[in-house]
Parts: structure tokens; sequence; C-alpha cells
């Protein structure tokens, strides 16, 4: 994907920037004008509609939670202090006290068995029983989550 930025709008109240870009998967190709939000690390959340909801109405803090992606599918939100993770199918909170159930996607990779079976580092799921017992541990419930629903 190449992209050119022409505008940015800083929200730094809510933790992300407007850019207004240029985008084209190919060199050759027509761009086309997109505005979409992004972390103030520069970090990807998604179009103005997605940051809104998540900065202003949720009170979210966007941030990534693998270090090889450039996407955020996790964040913090101070007012209820719970880690949040989504995609772009579910969104979901995790406090101290939150225990994974039977059946939750925070205990289900969202990859096939042979896969996980050829690469374990993939699997970031939570085994049935895991409670949050600190901000870190709900932070890594997030996590699981995020990764099974994307």
């Amino acid at each position: 994907m190449i992209t050119e930025i022409i505008s940015r709008q800083r929200m730094p109240d809510y933790g992300y920037e407007l850019r207004t870009e240029w985008w084209r998967a190919i060199e050759e190709e027509e761009p086309i004008k997109m505005v979409a939000a992004y972390s103030i690390d520069g970090h990807y959340i998604g179009n103005q509609k997605d940051a809104y909801f998540l900065c202003h109405k949720m009170g979210i803090r966007p941030e990534v939670c693998k270090d090889d992606n450039n996407v955020c599918s996790i964040g913090f939100s101070k007012k209820e202090q719970k880690w949040y993770g989504w995609s772009h199918r579910a969104i979901f909170g995790f406090a101290i006290g939150d225990v994974v159930k039977e059946g939750d996607c925070t205990n289900s990779s969202g990859y096939i068995e042979e896969y996980i079976d050829e690469h374990p580092e993939c699997d970031l799921s939570l085994p049935v029983g895991f409670t949050a017992e600190t901000m870190d541990d709900a932070k890594r419930m997030a996590i699981a989550f995020a990764d099974s629903v994307s």
C-alpha cells in the first residue's frame, strides 16, 4: 500500500490523529483520497468513525498488541479501568477479577489446530480458569480476545 499524507488533524486529548491521505495499492493506479485515524505513535486505528467510537465514546487509548503489527487492536480505558480488545467484528473489556470460561474468545486462538501445532508461538489464548489478578493480566485477556476475533 502506497500512501501520501495530505493533511493531519491532531486530537491529543483523545490520543489520535486524523490523516487525509492519498492511497493506492500499486504505483500505476489512480490514488484514492481517504481519511484514516492513527494513534499518537503512528499506528493505524481505522477510519474516522472507528476512532471517534473508541477514543471519544469509550475513552480508550488504542495501541498495538504485537510488535510485528501496525494496527491497534487493544487499548486501555482509564475511566473504566479496563483493557479492551477488538477487531472489525467485536469489542470487549477486561478488568481485575475477570475469569476465562469455556467457550470464551480468550480461550481460543482463532487458528486451526494444525496451524497451532506447527506454530505454538502464535497461540495467545488463555486457559479456562485464568483470572485477571492485575491490570497486566487484564491486558493479556484483551490481547487474547483481539487475536481470537481478528
